[in-house]
């Protein structure tokens, strides 16, 4: 879940020094400095300053920006040495972290996303790039022995803030990189998919974890806090019932909450909050990075490198992939997630290949960075990383698979012209799980999860090919097209692609998991049918009568293997990930218990497909 996740990613380094050889060295060769750095309009920025005893040089400057505290304050010193981070620090930089304004220590007043101001005419005219231009150039001015050149970065909504660096035009400002970066909280980061709350994450990070909680002055104390007390986060949030009921528990205080329940189709609130508006005339060189697996903001990775290639074609933009969850690129084991092994220690790969080299090229001077490509991305199935020179890549066939009778997936459309179709019934009572299991919080694991437990159910629908002859290997968005009719008017619609691994597949050998016939999930989305058309003018089904839902899935890098098979699963639930569809035409935010019905779905073959981006 979001809230520990991000505790271990961004808090961990604070605390008490651990007894090592690069805490000792870290300790014996940074001075720690404490400053507020004065904003345009008065407010003061609480900022930590690490910087190199080492006077034989001018060292460059390497900030984060971020909500999540820049803790220890005092004497005490943040834990560098945890992680790979030291590794900046042997190289002589100063490291910086920033509480943002109105976080923590800082002064202002916090706004969850604050929307880009290219318009600025006066001091009040303040966002988080004007606060990150300011904090730079304080640093350059008043921290001795720097060299002049800045560079930013930041996992989640520090990467949020990394690409609101990159839109303050500060000239000491030379390389920054949003990695997993809160992009656009409606369409497909933390909050929503395709319009869908994703309530698990966004009731337990807002509510939950407290991100959201008003604080009336600077603190070192965390926000209020709460849970459930059941634990069984599956049963818990289906006992809560319809939206409104989480709503009195988030009580009238938290303001982007209840923002989010007024506003639930895409509109100019939701709009002004798309960090990708302000993506233009770039100057710092840019690299995103994010993971495959990646459950929070996986959208914002994508969509912030595309906005990048399309609105500001002349920024020297770098994209890497892995195989990761949120974050997993800066751990300590990049070798696995769940049960699927990706043969390699790819975040060590990445560290020393690609991030610290591209740092050194810009901030120091240092190598090169001709051998990063322009987008280097993971291929799971296949454990390899590939280089292109674009993104999404040129070289691939839409190939659409095909909905059949019996569960089948096939790879050219039936000739037969009788009419044919797959039903279930969905119910709310009963929503499809999103894991196998039960547990307290959402599981990072579930991006790769055995699929078996969904396919034994029968509001589930399962379509499988042929044992594959050859590798099919996948570069690029897929695309779900289906035909469906309900008998109610509004549903939702779950699109899973699953890589289903031979049944003499040998056991893995750390986690002893039955491996043969394992259904991996590659790439899964969810799609409210009323958006079928438009996010911002939702339409009701006519009952009965067939209706295309056609939407766009994240992106793919995956090589089903020869003697596997390829599974799509279809389903109108996935819960407690995303919220509960009433099934009716009505405000699901402000929607009663008692709204809730069963519906008849059903998919005709044939006229439904899935879209492959099959890679020449």
């Amino acid at each position: 879940m979001k809230k520990f996740l991000l505790l271990f990613i961004l808090i961990s380094p604070f605390g008490a020094l651990a007894q090592n050889a690069d805490s000792t060295w870290f300790v014996n060769n940074y001075i720690k400095k404490e400053v507020s750095i004065p904003m345009r309009d008065g407010a003061k920025l609480f900022t930590s300053v690490y910087m190199p005893k080492d006077q034989s040089e001018k060292h460059p400057i390497l900030m984060t920006r971020t909500p999540y505290s820049c803790a220890p304050y005092g004497t005490g010193y943040r834990a560098y040495w945890r992680n790979f981070m030291i590794k900046y620090c042997k190289e002589g930089y100063i490291m910086v972290i920033q509480d943002i304004r109105g976080r923590w220590m800082s002064e202002g007043e916090f706004v969850v996303v604050h929307p880009f101001n290219p318009d600025k005419k006066t001091n009040k005219d303040i966002d988080e790039a004007s606060d990150t231009y300011d904090t730079i150039d304080w640093l350059v001015k008043n921290i001795d022995n720097n060299n002049g050149k800045v560079g930013v970065s930041g996992i989640s909504f520090p990467g949020f803030y990394a690409t609101m660096a990159a839109l303050s035009g500060h000239p000491a400002l030379k390389a920054v990189s949003p990695q997993a970066p809160v992009t656009d909280r409606f369409f497909g980061d933390d909050d929503h998919h395709n319009g869908v709350l994703f309530l698990l994450d966004a009731f337990d990070f807002h509510v939950g974890y407290g991100f959201s909680q008003p604080r009336p002055h600077p603190t070192t104390l965390p926000a209020k806090t709460f849970e459930f007390t059941n634990k069984d986060n599956y049963s818990a949030y289906l006992n809560m019932g319809a939206l409104p009921n989480f709503t009195k528990i988030s009580g009238d205080s938290l303001k982007f909450w209840s923002d989010m329940m007024n506003h639930p189709n895409l509109d100019a609130w939701w709009k002004a909050r798309d960090a990708r508006t302000g993506i233009k005339n770039v100057k710092p060189a840019m690299l995103v990075v994010g993971g495959l697996f990646d459950a929070e903001d996986g959208y914002g990775t994508w969509n912030t490198y595309q906005a990048l290639v399309k609105q500001s074609p002349a920024t020297n933009s770098k994209l890497v992939i892995g195989p990761w969850y949120h974050g997993q690129w800066a751990s300590r084991d990049g070798s696995h997630l769940g049960n699927i092994q990706f043969g390699s220690k790819t975040n060590e790969w990445y560290q020393e290949n690609i991030e610290i080299p591209f740092f050194n090229y810009y901030l120091k001077g240092k190598g090169s960075v001709d051998t990063i490509s322009k987008a280097t991305i993971f291929f799971t199935g296949e454990n390899k990383w590939r280089k292109f020179a674009e993104w999404p890549v040129t070289d691939t066939r839409p190939t659409p698979v095909y909905l059949e009778k019996d569960g089948k997936l096939a790879f050219g459309p039936s000739t037969s012209k009788v009419e044919s179709f797959d039903s279930y019934i969905s119910d709310p009572a009963k929503p499809v799980p999103y894991n196998d299991g039960v547990y307290t919080y959402r599981t990072r694991e579930y991006m790769t999860d055995d699929q078996r437990f969904a396919s034994q159910r029968t509001d589930v629908l399962v379509f499988n090919t042929d044992t594959l002859a050859n590798d099919v290997t996948l570069a690029g968005p897929v695309v779900a097209d289906l035909m469906v009719s309900l008998s109610n008017t509004d549903a939702d619609f779950v699109v899973k692609l699953i890589d289903v691994l031979p049944d003499n597949t040998a056991d893995n050998p750390a986690t002893k998991y039955h491996m043969g016939g394992y259904q991996m999930l590659v790439r899964a989305e969810i799609m409210r049918g009323r958006f079928r058309n438009s996010f911002s003018k939702p339409e009701a089904f006519v009952p009965g009568k067939p209706t295309q839902v056609k939407f766009t899935m994240p992106d793919v890098a995956h090589t089903f293997k020869k003697g596997h098979k390829i599974m799509i699963q279809v389903q109108s639930s996935w819960f407690p990930l995303a919220d509960r569809n009433p099934q009716q035409f009505i405000d699901i935010y402000h929607a009663k218990d008692s709204d809730f019905v069963k519906e008849t779905i059903k998919v005709y073959h044939n006229n439904s497909k899935i879209i492959l981006p099959v890679l020449n």
